[in-house]
Formats: C-alpha cells, structure tokens, sequence
C-alpha cells in the first residue's frame, strides 16, 4: 500500500471528519485525479519538440501522455485548429499516490529559493493547480538529456466543496504551503 495512502487513510481522513464536523466518514475530501499538462508552443515550427515533450511526460508520469490539440485557430500565432501543440496525462490511483508523493517530499524541495507553494491556487470547487517552471526538479528526468527548459501544470482534483477543505486537506497530506498563505 502507498505510503501517502496510508497516511490519508490512518491520520487526515479522522481529522478531517473532526475539524469540519462531518457525519459521515463518506463526506471527507479526498483526491481523485491529478492531471500533468504540458504545453509546446514551438511544436507548431519543430514538431520534434513535441515527441520530447512526450517522452519527458511519460519518465515524470509513468504513463504515456496523449497529445492533446489546437481547438481553434489563431493566425497571429500560426496556429491551425486540429493542430498537436501539447500533452496531458491524468493519474489515478496507487500513481496518483506514487506522483503526489514524490512531488511533495522530492521534487518541489529541489525548486531553487523554495519557500513554499501559494495558498490560494485554488479555483472555488476544490481543486488546486500548481505550475511548475522546470521539469529538471523531477528525478527521472536526466539532466543531460534534456534539450529544452519546459514548465507543467499540475491539477490537483478533490472531492472538496470549498477551498477551505481542500487547503486543509493537502496541508494534511503535505503540500508545502508557503507560510503567509491563507
């Protein structure tokens, strides 16, 4: 069983379900999913970037990302509707656990000058997002390797009603919330 897992299941859930007074055991937030996006817009000159874009996502992730499209078209940009400009891979599960996990004791301590994620990434319904400038923080990724400098979106999504719930529960869990948030 995940480490993360486990302490969701042993400690955050039964203080969850004591600071918000729920009734059932059912109510307290939990993670779902969390979703990795990773946008190329040079794929649009050099679709080569695209496919290392791909095979990075795949190394952070551990599951092969879909290449996700233009939906309209931008002329000023010399984007086509239809055309591949990024990748996204959603996690479930024991990886979603694994990610989190890793994302939170290893890789975001890697940040330079880290004091902490922002408090307030949170989009009303309990879902947090958080970008990350450099995909070299992660450990799969091989310094060497890498030709281009790319950032990720990381979507946290909860079953939380409100922001308040969902900040409580991935403090609980060990988000590494910046110290003059909230």
């Amino acid at each position: 069983m995940n480490r993360l897992l486990q302490k969701y299941n042993e400690t955050v859930k039964p203080s969850l379900i004591k600071k918000f007074n729920y009734t059932s055991e059912m109510e307290a937030p939990k993670v779902v999913k969390v979703v990795l996006n990773m946008g190329v817009g040079d794929a649009i000159a050099n679709p080569k970037l695209l496919d290392e874009a791909v095979e990075e996502l795949t190394q952070i992730a551990g599951q092969k990302p879909v290449i996700t499209k233009a939906k309209k078209s931008i002329a000023n940009f010399k984007l086509r509707e239809g055309m591949p400009i990024g990748c996204k891979v959603t996690l479930r599960g024991e990886k979603m656990y694994d990610f989190l996990d890793k994302l939170m004791n290893i890789s975001l301590p890697r940040v330079r000058d880290f004091r902490g994620v922002s408090g307030t990434a949170f989009d009303g319904r309990g879902n947090y997002t958080l970008g990350v400038r450099e995909q070299l923080i992660f450990p799969e990724i091989n310094f060497d390797k890498v030709n281009k400098i790319r950032g990720l979106d990381v979507v946290i999504v909860t079953t939380a009603k409100t922001n308040q719930e969902a900040y409580a529960l991935l403090e609980e869990l060990g988000m590494p919330f910046a110290k003059a948030a909230q």
